[in-house]
């Protein structure tokens, strides 16, 4: 089933409505201690069913994104008395969307739930596309489950508020997305400013649902990620290595930056492997250096990233790391086996684009 996307800045009015066509008797609201004081009042401002709602509660960070936050869940729903015909809404970034989704497709096997994304990242990313998890064992979304929440609300009325790093680390799926679709897309998306004092709302809200239809198109072929999907990994297999080490090392890195720093590794392998023009590489390189910094990666980091990168759930064996490649701007191939020496290579040649 095709998952409900809704673009609008009557978040209020949305939200009404789609809890009215689910007749569901109990509604319950998961937001993290940010998006209670932030952004819950204004939405039990705009609507009854969220000023109605009971509230639970979470902590903040993807840190918090485990186990424990998971049975914190599961027992609030418990104890206020939820069912399976309730409804839950997640109302905050990818954290709450992630968990929230995962309580509510696993509480009493399953109860109804609505996403509404209060960061870049959460609508372009976490929200949309059926995919719910958390961490264990210090590896990201590591335990989870495919279940389409029965609407998401996308809206760029909340990302006034944001910080910039959370806007970069949001637009950095966007061109993700632009590289698996089409160079026209890639420009616009590197031409426009996501940063103060240039952001616009009203322009990113159009460039958003151009992105979201990237990803929405690609899942609606493959929800459980056994062949298309994998192209939505572009830059994840590093990424993820990346972002998993930092937060080991209690130096956690945005999502988005990571990605941004895996999306050079895997054009760098893409012009290794598949022949990715080289200028499109330096051109991302370039924009990545120059927006989101470089994480700098030691020679003496690699076995460990690597042995993170094996981790990783679309390898096909312990023994390979595959990673999903591009021929060109909107030629992906999935499913490419890499060695090690070319992982170790990469990363000497992003080293060296990053300047470090």
């Amino acid at each position: 089933m095709e998952q409900k996307i809704i673009f609008t800045n009557h978040v209020g009015e949305s939200i009404d409505d789609i809890v009215g066509q689910l007749g569901s008797p109990a509604v319950f609201v998961l937001c993290d201690v940010n998006t209670q004081s932030f952004v819950l009042p204004v939405l039990q401002a705009q609507s009854g069913t969220v000023a109605a709602a009971k509230i639970i509660s979470t902590r903040a960070g993807d840190a918090s994104k485990d186990i424990e936050a998971l049975a914190s869940l599961w027992k609030s729903l418990s104890d206020l008395g939820a069912t399976r015909q309730s409804v839950l809404i997640n109302i905050g970034g990818g954290v709450v969307t992630d968990l929230g989704g995962f309580g509510a497709a696993t509480f009493k096997r399953g109860m109804h739930f609505i996403n509404v994304p209060t960061t870049l990242l959460g609508a372009v990313d976490a929200a949309v596309g059926g995919k719910t998890s958390v961490n264990f064992n210090g590896l990201k979304n590591e335990i989870g489950v495919f279940a389409n929440a029965d609407a998401v609300i996308i809206s760029t009325c909340f990302f006034n508020t944001l910080p910039q790093q959370q806007l970069l680390s949001g637009y950095a799926e966007m061109i993700k997305h632009a590289l698996l679709q089409s160079k026209d897309m890639l420009d616009r998306l590197l031409a426009y400013s996501v940063v103060y004092p240039l952001f616009d709302s009203e322009a990113l809200l159009g460039l958003l649902e151009e992105s979201v239809a990237v990803k929405q198109n690609i899942v609606a072929q493959d929800l459980t990620e056994k062949g298309l999907r994998r192209a939505l990994n572009l830059g994840h297999t590093a990424g993820h290595a990346i972002e998993a080490m930092a937060l080991k090392y209690q130096s956690p890195v945005p999502h988005g930056y990571a990605v941004a720093w895996g999306l050079v590794v895997c054009l760098v392998l893409s012009h290794m492997e598949l022949g990715f023009p080289s200028e499109t590489l330096h051109k991302i390189a370039a924009y990545v250096l120059e927006n989101y910094g470089a994480h700098s990666i030691t020679c003496k980091e690699y076995p460990e990233l690597i042995s993170l990168m094996r981790h990783d759930k679309k390898n096909p064996s312990p023994d390979s790391i595959s990673f999903t490649l591009l021929k060109d701007i909107g030629q992906p191939v999935c499913g490419c086996v890499v060695s090690e020496e070319k992982i170790e290579a990469a990363l000497d040649i992003y080293r060296d684009l990053m300047h470090i």
